[in-house]
């Protein structure tokens, strides 16, 4: 690892940056043009007589070894600043209440300074739940080595690592880490130390078949394909850029990656019994019932909490969140006589709509 100083200017960066990020989620717009997470092109096929009963549907599971009320997850979104802090306590209370799993923001800034632990620290008011700590892959490749991981985990008390892949959100950032080389060698040797389950996810732009064949491959316990169609990333770091080159490179690549749906299609064909996560661009629970439809053991929701997560009534608003989505997942499993969540994950109701 840098030295003391060095980390902490470092980390004093990072701070600044994720703060901009919030800012920026919550006031411009940054959703991918010209593409979408590719739901809409699914639909449920309609069950007149569903013969169950509403109330005696099923939603509970299992994610790390914990039971979950729902399949659901807080996307990894923030953490590093006083106000991330109070987002994701708010995310914690309410994924705790409701039985949601939960993925904090990169942790990196707390490793290098640890004054900012505290904004990372959502085990307190969440004692049950699963929760996944964050690094970036691309920091094994700059020092971040087994020892950081371990202190990532311990600083979350997290059941286990995420590993995020944002190489097209790095080549954009002004101060991004681009050396993406020979990082497979380094994720397998952290899955075989750790000693935790390390799960990889993308940030906005999805995982292809042949690339979580590879990460399986080397050990990683569940992949997060985090599809296109929701918020990204290049678009974020446009609104951060000062060169006009930076910005208009940014714009040609607003459309850029794979849609979630494909990709999760795509990823469970190749790993049928591995743990996948769908998320990127996730906006109603009907969308979550469709990806578990599609594979999915869990779908997962980022931006979409953020504005209610940051407001002034985050605990009003987000139980309002949470609640509204689940009772649309459960609504979609009636809809077609699904009384549990292997009955939706084996539906032959979920069909694709024609080509037009």
């Amino acid at each position: 690892m840098k030295s003391n100083v060095t980390g902490s200017v470092e980390a004093r960066q990072t701070e600044k940056r994720k703060s901009e990020h919030i800012e920026i989620c919550l006031q411009e717009e940054v959703q991918g043009k010209g593409i979408t997470t590719g739901f809409e092109r699914y639909r449920f096929h309609h069950n007149a007589l569903p013969e169950i009963d509403f109330a005696s549907i099923s939603t509970d599971s299992i994610f790390l070894g914990k039971p979950l009320k729902a399949p659901l997850l807080i996307s990894s979104m923030t953490g590093g600043t006083d106000r991330a802090g109070r987002i994701n306590r708010a995310l914690a209370e309410t994924a705790e209440a409701r039985g949601w799993a939960m993925g904090v923001g990169s942790v990196r800034a707390a490793v290098q300074n640890e004054e900012l632990a505290d904004t990372f620290d959502v085990r307190k008011y969440a004692p049950t739940i699963p929760i996944l700590s964050n690094v970036g892959a691309v920091q094994l490749n700059y020092g971040f080595g087994v020892d950081e991981a371990r202190r990532a985990v311990e600083l979350v008390e997290a059941d286990g690592l995420v590993l995020h892949l944002n190489s097209m959100q790095e080549v954009f950032q002004p101060e991004g880490d681009t050396n993406f080389a020979a990082l497979l060698p380094r994720i397998e040797e952290l899955c075989s130390r750790l000693g935790l389950p390390v799960g990889v996810k993308e940030v906005g732009w999805g995982i292809d078949a042949e690339t979580a064949a590879r990460l399986h491959n080397a050990g990683v316990s569940f992949i997060d394909v985090a599809g296109a169609g929701g918020t990204s990333w290049s678009e974020v770091e446009k609104f951060r850029s000062a060169s006009p080159l930076q910005r208009a490179a940014a714009e040609a690549f607003a459309g850029w990656g794979i849609p979630t749906a494909e990709s999760l299609r795509e990823v469970r064909g190749r790993l049928p019994a591995g743990t996948v996560i769908a998320s990127g661009g996730l906006a109603t629970g009907l969308d979550a019932a469709k990806a578990v439809a599609l594979g999915a053991d869990l779908a997962g929701y980022g931006r979409r909490l953020l504005p209610a997560a940051a407001g002034d009534r985050a605990a009003e608003e987000l139980h309002a969140k949470f609640e509204q989505i689940e009772l649309e997942f459960r609504i979609a499993m009636f809809g077609i006589g699904a009384g549990s969540l292997a009955k939706l994950k084996g539906t032959p109701r979920l069909r694709a709509l024609a080509e037009r």
